[in-house]
């Protein structure tokens, strides 16, 4: 049975909800700072993004789409629930 997009996108997001609680845990000492976050991002994320989304993408770029995703959140619905704006981007892109 294949995962309708509303699904899909719940997994995504959940995906990345759990990703900002790992990268806040690798940067406690920081609070969670790091500017390099979407590499960090990209490389915790991308098999499971792969798998998930059945997507053939390479790191640089999901970096770039998670660039994207947070850039486009900044302009379109500040404020917004990151990983839900995220993962619609992502579902949309890659479905």
């Amino acid at each position: 049975m294949e995962t309708t997009t509303p699904d899909l996108t719940y997994e995504v997001a959940t995906l990345l909800r759990e990703a900002g609680k790992a990268h806040h845990e690798a940067f406690i000492e920081a609070d969670g700072v790091d500017e390099d976050w979407p590499l960090w991002y990209a490389e915790h994320l991308k098999d499971d993004l792969r798998r998930l989304l059945n997507a053939k993408f390479t790191k640089s770029e999901l970096v770039y789409m998670l660039v994207t995703a947070d850039k486009e959140m900044a302009l379109l619905a500040p404020g917004a629930d990151w990983p839900t704006f995220w993962a619609k981007l992502l579902v949309e892109r890659y479905t």
